[in-house]
């Protein structure tokens, strides 16, 4: 009797199970409109979110055309957004900018698709290019759409992208560094700075300009030194001038009197101190491992 009725339980859920199944293939095969637009919206509503996209994929081509297509469409995408198919969801959202620019649907379906394209983007290390094809929707739609509720959300998500830009830009110039290619070090980061001056790394984008460019000179040919120096000391300036209370600044100065004194310049006693010091080479260890860190 108990193994009849346990019997009896398994056939009525298998039962169930294949009912519920028959159902929503005989929906998808289904050509009457009304039932299957009803029965998508409920898959929706329920957070059944793939079969849902299922069905307004297979409305898509019977109201091509009709007053239900734009809401088709863009409930196809935002199924696959709910379902996390990102990838197809992008896909929707910009076929429905394209066919539904004016839809009530298409602020969202904009925006929606942003949110897909940051989700596809890569870590720093890797390939860019989603990152660029991001920032753009993301451009465009702060243009478009300054005051939208959504606007604080894409601004948000756009400075993530272009800090991960600036650690890329970065660590690429700083690979030179220490491969000890000083002079492609330098272009390298001068270049960071005149792509983005408001890098975040700004600060020690500016020392390693100034580090690259003192040793640079110092292992340079003898006569070509000291044009090398000057170039330290203009980079030298800039720094002390745009960020003088920088932790970088003693080792700096310490750098500054050096090539002074290289190129022929009379630096004083306190001066050649301050530059034998013997904190100095440490003071250069612990800046160069605060940058690494940042």
């Amino acid at each position: 009797m108990r193994i009849f009725r346990l019997s009896l339980a398994i056939l009525l859920a298998a039962g169930a199970a294949m009912s519920c199944t028959t159902k929503f293939d005989r929906l998808l095969v289904s050509n009457d409109v009304d039932e299957k637009y009803n029965a998508a919206f409920e898959y929706f509503n329920n957070h059944k979110y793939g079969k849902a996209a299922s069905l307004f994929e297979s409305l898509s081509v019977m109201t091509t055309g009709t007053e239900r297509d734009d809401t088709v469409q863009y409930y196809w995408g935002l199924s696959n957004y709910r379902h996390k198919d990102y990838y197809s969801a992008e896909g929707n959202f910009t076929k429905f900018i394209t066919n539904f620019p004016i839809s009530k649907f298409a602020p969202e379906a904009r925006f929606l698709r942003i949110d897909c394209l940051y989700r596809s983007t890569l870590r720093y290390e890797l390939d860019q290019t989603p990152t660029y094809t991001a920032l753009t929707a993301m451009e465009e739609y702060l243009r478009d759409f300054p005051d939208s509720d959504r606007a604080g959300e894409c601004r948000s998500m756009a400075k993530k992208l272009n800090d991960r830009l600036d650690k890329k830009a970065y660590e690429n110039a700083r690979l030179y560094y220490k491969m000890e290619d000083y002079k492609a070090s330098r272009i390298a980061f001068k270049n960071i700075i005149k792509d983005d001056p408001e890098t975040i790394y700004r600060e020690d984008v500016l020392y390693y300009i100034a580090m690259s460019s003192y040793k640079y000179a110092k292992n340079s040919v003898t006569e070509k030194q000291k044009e090398r120096y000057m170039d330290f000391m203009d980079d030298y300036l800039n720094f002390v001038g745009e960020i003088p209370e920088s932790p970088y600044r003693k080792e700096l100065d310490a750098m500054y009197l050096r090539a002074q004194r290289a190129i022929g310049r009379e630096v004083g006693e306190d001066a050649t101190d301050f530059m034998n010091d013997r904190d100095f080479e440490k003071d250069r260890r612990a800046a160069e491992k605060n940058a690494e860190k940042k």
